[in-house]
């Protein structure tokens, strides 16, 4: 006999059917009235009904169950059994358990081959992230359930990540941004699908490289997978540049280094290794190239490392534009940085080989992007997640993370750690297993290597996730601060010395002030200051003076914070220069060109005449400098620091005082005399030979 509860759920639903509730909710032609059909002539209905779901959210478990092969209600007296009570509170249960469903169905299809093949399959991920936003009862419906409807970042966000192929943590946000690019931030189905089906074709392409038989006398010894070939079609040809010559040929990238074969009349020669995973020091950057040596054209990527006496530069030509380059800087770059991961965190056996997956994995997805035409310059990096790691405020914190994750996930093997289990999301390495790749020596079975699990978790914010999103908002302060940044440039020199000049006024007049002390324009005032400081320094208190001036300065930003709370900033108003002729502007460039090379000119000078003195070329000279110089030694070795501190300050501060100004005078002209009298040190230039030059 069925239950009370059974009855009234079947009751609704029977009510919601027969009042035609269902047709208004999924609309005309939709793919869930046979599904709603199929529930109304169900004798089993109550039971596959959850009374704290919304409609849509019932009909994704329904499935879900289905995949499972067991009823919508095992499923919740499973989750009601297995989760903590803060996950069965009233106000997120619904999205709890509907969580729970589509991570232990999502773990069971995936082991499927092909899945992402299947119609099915693509829906139902799509469908899980509708039903995610709107999980409860009491959440208001979609009018219709059909390909109109889109999916907004937090629900793709949390969705999709659980399928590691799909998305990953990291970078699901900046994947959904290049999704929606021109839908205004909302997610089609037409859209995801061809999404999926350029992951599906990347995952092929992937496979075929990885079986053939190129380099494999190379790469057995890793068990390396290629994961990239370029330079096989003539019309997109791979160009090395060694010194002023080049060479066109085949270009590949495995999970381990970068391989190029030149191409000769007939067959490619002995491929040159450029090695990501051992600490070379690598450096690998955008480099320009040209004929002839020349630097011209932005297209090519720099390899440099100790291993090599010269940088490689590899250029990708394309007519427009340099995409081509920046895809494959940003593949190369992701092995090299998972790879540093890997060795900072000493990170070894199963894990090293997740670390790998979840490489491998960016780059398909940066694949897909590709094969679907979605991709720019702009966004090669920002898939991938060691790329973006390393950009991102925060990103060593990421990093850290999830090191820290995968010590905490091979030590703690408990049973909510099973795959299946429901309250995880499955793991990149498992992912990558499931799309019949093997990266490593990881063992078939991952129950037993003891990585069974990703990051996502059951009605909680991961650490990582959470990380992510404190260095997410960082970013965008950053975006921020660096759009007033750009704002804030003005064109020409004239206009930036304006600028300056007024940005610096203030400390402009505090230093014509001290000047005007120094001078002693005004006696009073100068003796007033110079007594004070005089009892400062005796005393010992410049340390508490400085210390002072800091805290008045921190009191001034406060207050001004306060008062200006709510306001606009103040912009700062400068008067423009006249604008300047062509002729004037090459005029001022000649001027400030000569008055540079006479300021070196003149350094140059002190320095020889320094080196003159030094090297005792003018005996006399030498002795009093010398002199001095043991003056200075004694006077810094045995007088203490509070009294060599005054005296300089005397000394400097009542140097134009009236009872000193004539002697200071006399006493000028007599130190500039001696320095005009010391000669230079002699200086011959030597020209570079013919013969070098050539070599």
């Amino acid at each position: 006999m069925a239950s009370p509860t059974v009855s009234k759920t079947r009751s609704v639903l029977e009510g919601l059917v027969r009042q035609g509730s269902f047709k208004w909710l999924l609309g005309k032609g939709s793919s869930f009235n046979e599904e709603f059909e199929e529930m109304e002539s169900s004798p089993s209905a109550g039971r596959n009904w959850i009374a704290e779901l919304s409609p849509l959210a019932n009909v994704v478990v329904r499935r879900c169950s289905k995949i499972l092969g067991i009823s919508a209600s095992e499923l919740q007296e499973n989750f009601n059994a297995g989760a903590s009570d803060s996950l069965k509170h009233l106000s997120c249960y619904a999205r709890n358990f509907l969580e729970y469903c589509c991570f232990r169905a999502l773990a069971l299809s995936t082991q499927v081959t092909g899945h992402l093949a299947d119609k099915k399959f693509r829906r139902l991920t799509y469908d899980m992230m509708l039903a995610w936003a709107t999980p409860a009862a009491a959440s208001q419906p979609f009018l219709n359930v059909d390909e109109d409807i889109t999916v907004g970042l937090e629900a793709f966000s949390r969705i999709s990540p659980a399928v590691p192929i799909i998305a990953n943590v990291v970078t699901s946000e900046n994947l959904f941004d290049v999704l929606t690019k021109t839908t205004d931030g909302r997610l089609q189905f037409s859209i995801y699908d061809k999404y999926l089906s350029g992951l599906e074709r990347a995952i092929k392409k992937m496979k075929t490289q990885s079986d053939s038989s190129l380099l494999s006398t190379v790469r057995l010894s890793r068990r390396e997978k290629i994961l990239e070939v370029d330079g096989t079609v003539t019309t997109q040809p791979v160009l090395e540049h060694v010194g002023i010559s080049t060479w066109p040929g085949r270009l590949t990238l495995t999970d381990h280094a970068l391989y190029f074969e030149a191409l000769h009349v007939v067959s490619y020669d002995k491929p040159k290794i450029y090695d990501l995973s051992d600490d070379l020091k690598q450096i690998i950057k955008p480099e320009l190239t040209g004929p002839w040596g020349t630097r011209l054209f932005d297209k090519a990527v720099s390899y440099k490392s100790i291993s090599l006496s010269e940088p490689a530069v590899i250029e990708f030509p394309e007519l427009k534009g340099h995409t081509r380059r920046d895809f494959w800087l940003a593949i190369i770059r992701e092995i090299l940085y998972v790879h540093r991961f890997i060795k900072k965190f000493e990170i070894s056996g199963v894990e090293r080989d997740e670390a790998l997956s979840k490489a491998v994995l960016g780059i398909l997805r940066l694949q897909a992007i590709k094969e679907i035409g979605a991709l720019n310059s702009a966004c090669c990096e920002t898939l991938l997640m060691f790329n973006l790691c390393d950009q991102l405020p925060g990103g060593d914190l990421i990093l850290e993370t999830l090191a820290n994750m995968s010590s905490i996930r091979e030590l703690d093997q408990t049973n909510n750690y099973k795959a299946g289990g429901g309250m995880y999301s499955i793991s990149s390495l498992a992912m990558v297993s499931n799309l019949g790749f093997v990266l490593g020596t990881s063992s078939n079975d991952l129950n037993e290597a003891g990585l069974v699990v990703g990051e996502i978790a059951v009605g909680e914010m991961s650490s990582l996730e959470k990380v992510v999103k404190e260095s997410q908002n960082s970013y965008k302060k950053t975006v921020l601060a660096q759009e007033t940044v750009n704002g804030a440039k003005v064109d020409g020199i004239d206009t930036n010395l304006a600028v300056m000049k007024e940005l610096l006024l203030p400390v402009m007049e505090v230093g014509k002030w001290l000047i005007s002390l120094i001078q002693w324009d005004d006696p009073m005032k100068s003796l007033v200051f110079c007594l004070v400081l005089t009892c400062v320094i005796w005393r010992g208190w410049l340390s508490y003076a400085f210390g002072l001036m800091i805290i008045f300065l921190a009191i001034f930003m406060v207050l001004t914070r306060f008062c200006n709370q709510g306001r606009p900033a103040d912009k700062l108003k400068v008067i423009a220069p006249p604008p300047m002729k062509t002729v004037e502007q090459l005029l001022a460039v000649q001027n400030a060109i000569s008055q540079a090379e006479q300021f070196i000119q003149d350094g140059n000078i002190v320095l020889l005449k320094f080196r003159a003195l030094l090297l005792s070329i003018f005996p006399q000279a030498s002795e009093k400098f010398a002199f001095a110089l043991l003056c200075v030694a004694l006077i810094v070795a045995f007088v203490p620091s509070k009294y060599i501190t005054l005296l300089i300050f005397l000394e400097t501060f009542t140097r134009y005082s009236p009872p000193r100004k004539a002697s200071t005078e006399r006493w000028t002209r007599r130190l500039r005399e001696w320095w005009f009298s010391i000669p230079a040190a002699p200086v011959v230039l030597e020209r570079e030979k013919e013969d070098k030059k050539k070599k």
